[in-house]
């Protein structure tokens, strides 16, 4: 086994531990809300939200390649799987720490900050507008659509069952919970563990083991294991962040919620193919539909949180990536 393809190795066993990092560090956005709501147990909500992360990752590969070539140029040479290496290494950092914490932070925009990170160290060229375009706006957008989509479909609930009886229209809503946490996770698994088919693909393309840059299927089935098992494994830290310390949802609540973020990872994933943020699509529909409440009812203070840590991730993940890049060339060198 030469050294290009025990590094090749060591790239696809990190990317997949990456992978699983983004199982149970996400895990809390398909299954916090009806864990809270006690729609369903934690355990059978982790088991379900497994199940559907596999089979949302089998369905597309159109945001593994958004994510494989269109933040840096595929890179070639001594140092291309040094650079995918390093960006594994800063994403998985910046995970572990925000999980440390209990921050509910983008596992997505970890692993395309570490991308750039390595890139830029290694004075690699990166597709800024590409990133621009398919990584900044989708950002900046997604979380309002999520909080405004949250609000409106929130208020056209509550019209819509006013005169019902609050004790069936709840048990009723506990039951659309485990239709709608099942859609979560199916977004989730064609959103997030794409970004792992990318990282891998790209690694495989710049070690010159494929020729054009198509996702191949052992990758497919590797990472959608890979995330399913990181998903049942559990983010309990992240999911009472999510499920309870920024509001305390109603079954109704949700439902709502979660058929909002749901729908928006779908088609994201299907229509645009950009890798947006679970995370903050999730969260900001929390948001949104607690709003209809009052304002006042939002934990605007742990809100506040959460978005401090979603804008230094791209910079944090990017550094920590560098680093690795650093230390990682000087030891190969």
């Amino acid at each position: 086994m030469d050294g290009a393809f025990l590094a090749l190795v060591v790239i696809v066993v990190v990317a997949l531990i990456f992978d699983y990092t983004n199982g149970f560090h996400d895990a809390a956005n398909s299954i916090a809300v009806a864990v809270s709501t006690k729609a369903l147990t934690p355990r059978v909500a982790l088991a379900l939200a497994a199940v559907m992360n596999l089979i949302g990752a089998l369905l597309s590969t159109a945001v593994a390649k958004t994510v494989g070539e269109g933040i840096i140029d595929p890179p070639e040479g001594g140092n291309g799987l040094e650079i995918v290496f390093a960006a594994l290494v800063g994403a998985i950092t910046w995970n572990l720490i925000t999980w440390y914490y209990g921050l509910p932070s983008s596992s997505s925009h970890a692993l395309i900050g570490g991308l750039i990170g390595a890139a830029l160290a290694a004075a690699h060229s990166v597709k800024w507008m590409g990133i621009l375009d398919k990584v900044i706006i989708p950002m900046i957008v997604s979380p309002l659509v999520g909080f405004g989509l949250g609000y409106l479909f929130m208020l056209a609930l509550l019209w819509s069952f006013r005169r019902a009886n609050a004790h069936k229209a709840n048990r009723g809503f506990r039951y659309a919970q485990i239709v709608s946490s099942a859609t979560m996770a199916l977004g989730h698994g064609m959103q997030d563990a794409q970004k792992t088919m990318g990282i891998i693909t790209l690694a495989l393309y710049t070690a010159g083991e494929i020729d054009t840059f198509e996702v191949p299927l052992w990758v497919i089935l590797a990472a959608a294991l890979a995330i399913s098992a990181g998903t049942y494994a559990g983010g309990f830290r992240i999911i009472r962040t999510m499920g309870r310390r920024i509001i305390q949802l109603t079954p109704a609540g949700g439902f709502a919620a979660q058929t909002v973020a749901s729908g928006v990872m779908v088609t994201t994933a299907t229509v645009f193919a950009v890798p947006v943020s679970t995370t903050h699509i999730t969260t900001t529909s929390i948001m949104g539909v607690g709003s209809t409440r009052r304002l006042s009812a939002v934990r605007w203070g742990v809100a506040g949180n959460i978005v401090v840590a979603w804008v230094v991730t791209l910079p944090a993940a990017a550094a920590v990536a560098a680093l690795a890049f650093i230390v990682t060339d000087f030891i190969v060198g």
